[in-house]
């Protein structure tokens, strides 16, 4: 049988609500593994439910082409459909492709893996990644990956960019997923980071959450000063020893003043040419692809930023 096919028949389904949190649960499970593809099993064991649960909410992302199984290997892969609400979203996140330039630009200047991820709710997202020159790098953090504020050097200083009523709301919520899967980061831990990095001005994991691990991160704002994402640089242990750690912190703090420099200024060219055409005066994010061969043209003829 198609898997599309599959749960439609007439039979004792779970509230309306509960159905969505868990597919959902489910198509971020298949993101994380967007490269490889994921058994069912796996998804089983990451998401806690049932073998014909999952298949029937599998089933139902797939009818909305959501995801899509692999007819030889049988694994789960995003689906057009993921692919489509994605290029429509990214003209509301018209960070994403700027990001795209300086995570590069970061690996290409530290030699190390660096990174961007947004914040979503109560976790993370990484949605863009770079590997730099140096030969060992770790490898903890793929496209995609969500995890828990407070968890990672992005995570971390997004955290610590919130107000003080947000932090401890998302410490709340987070109390168990700790508990789980990150026993270290107890929720005094985690305001402990939280001051550390406030002080300091951006956050550092010191190996918390995998061992010799490091990595520094920085908060990138958008135009209202609201929180935009966090770029971060992973490493080995002994590649951030404590002057290397400012040196990288200085290179991510650039890069996000320069993201942030960028997108103002195509924003207020885009309103200046909506003035003149008489179109509405609400701020427009333009398409991704016209902020990426824009930024590529400065860049070219600018030679990165300063």
């Amino acid at each position: 049988m198609d898997i599309r096919e599959f749960g439609m028949e007439n039979q004792p389904q779970p509230s309306g609500s509960q159905s969505i949190d868990r597919a959902t649960e489910l198509l971020s499970l298949v993101a994380e593994h967007h490269k490889t593809g994921v058994p069912l099993s796996v998804l089983m064991a990451q998401s806690g439910l049932t073998r014909p649960t999952v298949y029937r909410l599998l089933a139902a992302l797939a009818r909305a082409g959501l995801v899509e199984q692999d007819p030889d290997s049988g694994l789960y892969f995003l689906g057009a459909g993921s692919y489509s609400l994605g290029v429509i979203a990214a003209d509301r996140f018209g960070l994403h492709p700027m990001a795209e330039l300086s995570v590069a630009r970061l690996a290409d200047m530290s030699e190390d893996t660096a990174f961007f991820s947004i914040r979503k709710g109560t976790h993370t997202v990484c949605l863009n990644r770079s590997e730099g020159r140096h030969p060992i790098r770790p490898h903890i953090l793929d496209v995609g990956q969500t995890h828990p504020l407070g968890v990672a050097a992005h995570g971390i200083a997004i955290l610590a960019a919130l107000s003080d009523e947000e932090i401890e709301v998302v410490i709340q919520a987070n109390a168990k997923i700790y508990a789980e899967k990150h026993p270290n980061l107890t929720p005094d831990f985690a305001r402990e980071l939280v001051a550390e990095t406030r002080e300091r001005g951006w956050s550092l994991n010191r190996g918390f959450f995998h061992k010799d691990a490091w990595a520094v991160g920085v908060v990138v704002r958008g135009l209202r000063g609201e929180i935009a994402g966090a770029l971060s640089i992973g490493s080995m242990k002994d590649r951030l020893g404590e002057d290397r750690q400012m040196q990288i912190a200085e290179l991510l703090r650039k890069e996000a003043a320069e993201i942030e420099s960028k997108f103002s200024k195509l924003q207020s060219v885009n309103q200046s040419a909506g003035n003149r055409s008489g179109a509405s005066t609400k701020k427009s994010i333009p398409h991704p692809s016209r902020i990426r061969a824009r930024l590529k043209m400065k860049d070219d003829t600018e030679g990165g930023p300063s």
